[in-house]
């Protein structure tokens, strides 16, 4: 078989017309020769919506019954497409995550697929028909239906990508592949027509919507090449692959999370520094820049993380209140810029030209984390826009 994986997101399928010109799309698709299995997310703002449900029924609601609820967004894209297909004359098959064989850890709103079983799907594709996969789900050991957390149908689609031995996976969403800002921001924001899998990850983690850094994680141990694509054009997008040596070295693009937390907490005692690793770690958060010291005087913990994810945040600040009192500092108007290129801390003109244009600027500069691929500044939220404006202007549009 060839087999091909296609991915689309909410807003490729947030109303009927929408999703009957992805029917065409996958039909077309399926009229080349390919077998084709189709990963959908949920209709436009559907999990936001049925998340605010919940917390108007319980403002803790458990972490399983939201994965029951949450589930049901896939749910409704994949049978509609279905039907769209079967109205084109092409037979199909929608599948949930567990009839699709993937099996993930008992991590509620936030699993990991630990393996995937492929046989219905096999089965199908074997009787000529188009398979839709639910994204963004799957199922434990232990028959829970578990959520895979934000961006997660990317990684159903890479995975089973992986699983099926496919020729290629393509990612669909309303832009026509990775651009070196956000085109919302930046007006001259230019399309990156191929990026390596380090630099794809730096700028998935550092706030690029496009695509999740867990589904390009997965690809990268994988070696499945991904094609970023607009669902409603026929542009040629942007290719993620292993294989690529980026013609560009430095600076690649800029991006942003608009606003993040900062936590900070000075602990005397290492049993608090372990009672707080523990609460970060039953709330699932993930810090994107951590700095841990030893001082003379005890222990310092600065860490800052994305808000996404955490589906109980006012509940998690009342459990640190509880354990530590007023002293955690937690700062919820800041945000992040930065830099993403191959070997950008190669040389340190880029950082020393980033920290004089924000400090040029007036922009309060909180903090600089560095990687090999990226240097990201934490700022306060409301200069955020004007920051990447700034950063690109002087590394691409002024360089290009």
């Amino acid at each position: 078989m060839k087999v091909v994986v296609q991915k689309f997101g909410g807003s490729s399928v947030s109303t009927p017309e929408k999703i009957m010109r992805v029917a065409e799309k996958v039909v077309a698709t399926k009229k080349k020769g390919y077998d084709v299995v189709v990963v959908v997310s949920a209709m436009g703002d559907t999990t936001d919506e049925l998340l605010k449900l919940a917390h108007r029924i319980n403002t803790s609601p458990r972490r399983r019954e939201l994965d029951m609820l949450l589930s049901v967004g896939e749910r409704i894209s994949m049978a509609l497409l279905s039907m769209a297909i079967d109205k084109l004359g092409y037979e199909s098959i929608s599948l949930t995550g567990s009839q699709s064989g993937i099996i993930t850890n008992d991590s509620h709103n936030n699993a990991r697929i630990i393996e995937i079983r492929p046989f219905r799907i096999i089965d199908e594709l074997e009787k000529g028909k188009i398979v839709i996969v639910a994204g963004y789900q799957g199922v434990s050991y232990k028959k829970e239906i578990t959520t895979l957390g934000r961006g997660g149908s990317d990684t159903t689609a890479v995975a089973l990508a992986a699983a099926l031995d496919a020729e290629y996976c393509e990612i669909f969403s309303d832009v026509d592949g990775i651009f070196s800002a956000d085109p919302r921001v930046v007006e001259n924001a230019q399309k990156i027509e191929e990026i390596s899998y380090q630099s794809m990850q730096e700028y998935a983690e550092a706030g690029a919507k496009v695509l999740n850094s867990q589904a390009v994680e997965f690809a990268k141990r994988k070696g499945i090449a991904i094609y970023c694509k607009s669902t409603f054009s026929d542009g040629s997008g942007t290719i993620v692959d292993k294989f690529l040596s980026q013609k560009k070295k430095g600076v690649l693009g800029v991006t942003y999370e608009e606003r993040i937390v900062l936590l900070q907490k000075r602990f005397e005692d290492y049993r608090d520094v372990r009672a707080m690793f523990e609460i970060l770690d039953a709330y699932r958060i993930l810090g994107k820049q951590i700095r841990f010291e030893q001082e003379s005087s005890g222990f310092f913990l600065s860490l800052a993380f994305s808000i996404e994810n955490i589906f109980d945040f006012e509940n998690f600040k009342k459990i640190l209140n509880e354990r530590f009192g007023g002293s955690v500092i937690l700062r919820e108007d800041v945000g992040t810029v930065s830099l993403i290129g191959d070997g950008i801390n190669q040389d340190y003109s880029n950082m020393r030209n980033m920290l004089d244009l924000l400090n040029q600027n007036n922009v309060q500069l909180i903090g600089v984390t560095t990687s090999s691929f990226r240097i990201s500044a934490i700022i306060p939220c409301g200069q955020v826009k004007e920051a990447v404006r700034l950063l690109h202007k002087f590394f691409i549009e002024d360089r290009s």
